[in-house]
C-alpha cells in the first residue's frame, strides 16, 4: 500500500492519521477472530479496575497465550509496509496487542492518557494500529490531541477513579499531572485541538502512542465497540526507564518486564522476543 506525503505528514506532525480501506474482508475477519479469542480467554494483564463503574470496559494487553498467533497474523497484514513509510524506518517490529470491548451502550469515555506514561517507550518510531469491527460515528470514536506526541510527557492515570481521570499513576513529581481535558473542553470547546474520525470496518487509525488520546464511549446509538490495537516499533524506538514510585510500573513497566530489565535507559529498543517484520 502506497502512503501519500500528506498521510506521512499527518502522522509525523499531528500524531495520527486515518487510512481508509486499509484491511480487506479476509484480513479484517482474521483480526476479529483473534480479538474474540482474546476476550474469551483473558490473560494475566486483563484490566479490571473499572468493573462495576460507568467506565467498565474489557481491556487486555499482551496475552502470552495468543502471542504466537498474533506474531503470525501480523505477517499477513499491511502494517509493516505502512509503518516503514509513515516513519521512514528500514525495519519494523511487532510489540503486542491490546483489546477493548465495550458493550450494552452504557460504557463512558475512556480517560485521556499517553501510553508512554505506563510503558517504557521513547522515540519517533512507535505506532498503534487501531482497528474497530463496527461502524463508529465520529462522536463515539477515539479522540487525539493534535501534535501532543511532540509535547509534554504527563503522568499517567490510575484508571481506577471514574470521578477523577487525572488521578496520577506515579505521583512522584517526575511528570506533571494530566490536565482534565474533558472539563476544559466542556468549559471551552477550543481549549484543546482534538482530532477524531468516523471509522468504517476496514479503516485503520494509526497513532503515535505518546499522543494524548481517549474518549470512544458507547451509547444507545452506538452500543458496541470492539477494538483491536496492534503495536509496532521501528529503527528509532528507544527504551526509557519509568519512575520507580509505583512498584507495578517501576522502571520496566508491566509488559515483558524480564526483557525490559535487560535494556538500558536511552538505548535502542530491541529484544528477540519481538517479531521482526521488515
Amino acid at each position: 500500500m502506497q502512503i501519500t506525503e500528506a498521510q506521512k505528514d499527518a502522522f509525523r506532525n499531528d500524531g495520527a492519521v486515518l487510512i481508509k480501506n486499509c484491511l480487506n474482508e479476509t484480513q479484517l475477519a482474521n483480526c476479529y477472530e483473534a480479538f474474540k479469542w482474546n476476550v474469551a480467554n483473558p490473560g494475566p494483564y486483563h484490566f479490571r479496575k473499572l468493573d462495576g463503574t460507568k467506565l467498565q470496559t474489557h481491556i487486555d494487553n499482551a496475552n502470552p497465550a495468543v502471542k504466537e498467533h498474533y506474531d503470525n497474523l501480523v505477517k499477513t497484514l499491511p502494517f509493516a509496509e505502512i509503518f516503514q513509510q509513515l516513519w521512514g524506518s528500514e525495519h519494523v517490529w511487532y510489540f503486542a496487542e491490546e483489546i477493548f470491548s465495550k458493550e450494552g451502550g452504557n460504557s463512558g469515555r475512556g480517560p485521556w492518557h499517553q501510553d508512554t506514561a505506563n510503558l517504557p517507550w521513547a522515540g519517533p518510531h512507535w505506532g498503534n494500529a487501531w482497528i474497530t469491527f463496527q461502524p463508529i460515528p465520529k462522536k463515539n470514536s477515539l479522540e487525539i490531541v493534535r501534535g501532543s506526541h511532540r509535547g509534554i510527557q504527563y503522568d499517567g492515570s490510575t484508571f481506577a477513579n471514574p470521578d477523577d481521570p487525572t488521578e496520577p499513576l506515579h505521583a512522584d513529581g517526575t511528570y506533571p499531572r494530566l490536565p482534565h481535558i474533558d472539563r476544559d473542553l466542556a468549559e471551552d470547546p477550543n481549549s484543546w485541538d482534538v482530532m477524531s474520525w468516523a471509522v468504517t470496518p476496514g479503516d485503520v487509525l494509526f497513532l503515535h502512542p505518546r499522543s494524548l488520546h481517549g474518549g470512544a464511549a458507547v451509547d444507545a446509538e452506538c452500543p458496541t465497540r470492539h477494538t483491536l490495537v496492534l503495536r509496532f516499533f521501528g529503527d528509532e524506538a528507544r527504551f526509557r526507564c519509568l519512575p520507580d514510585a509505583n512498584p507495578h510500573y517501576a522502571r520496566n513497566g508491566p509488559l515483558f518486564s524480564e526483557e525490559m530489565a535487560k535494556l538500558e535507559d536511552g538505548g535502542l529498543f530491541r529484544s528477540p522476543v519481538f517479531q521482526q517484520l521488515a
